[in-house]
Parts: C-alpha cells; sequence; structure tokens
C-alpha cells in the first residue's frame, strides 16, 4: 500500500538513527519495522493483567506510639536514631 504520511521531527529523528544502525534497509524498511513491532507491544500490552494490590491487616504491637513518629523511632531504634 502506498499512501502518505506526515512524520514528526523527533520520530522522524529516531528513526534516521535507527536507519545509520541497520545496514542494508531502506528507510521504508525502519518504518514498516518500527511500526510491525509498536503494534505487535500494543497487543501484548492488552493481554497483561493488571497488578492488584491486595491488603491485609498487620496487627499493632503493644507498647507502641504510632500517632508521634519521632518517638515511635526512638522506641524502636533507641535514643541515637538521628
Amino acid at each position: 500500500m502506498r499512501t502518505t504520511l506526515t512524520i514528526e521531527e523527533d520520530v522522524a529523528a529516531k528513526l534516521q538513527k535507527k536507519l545509520k544502525k541497520s545496514v542494508g534497509k531502506t528507510f521504508k524498511d525502519v518504518v514498516n519495522e518500527t511500526l510491525r513491532l509498536g503494534l505487535l507491544s500494543e497487543n501484548e500490552l492488552r493481554k497483561t493483567e493488571k497488578f492488584k494490590v491486595r491488603s491485609r491487616a498487620l496487627g499493632v504491637k503493644k507498647g507502641l506510639n504510632y500517632d508521634n513518629i519521632g518517638e515511635l523511632l526512638e522506641q524502636i531504634e533507641g535514643a541515637a536514631h538521628k
């Protein structure tokens, strides 16, 4: 298929850089290869399951005051925590 495509400057620069690294390939080859990779990765991203964080109760240790972080650090790490 032949079409006219306007490529933004930053994308064109990246394609040109990729072209310089690709020996024996034309600009058309590099553009098609890059589009294929992008479309493949887009499909793969859709297939991945979203990461879910499950909460759980950690409980509270007796004798610790969670309202004052400075006091809590001193109780846990000692007076030299600073």
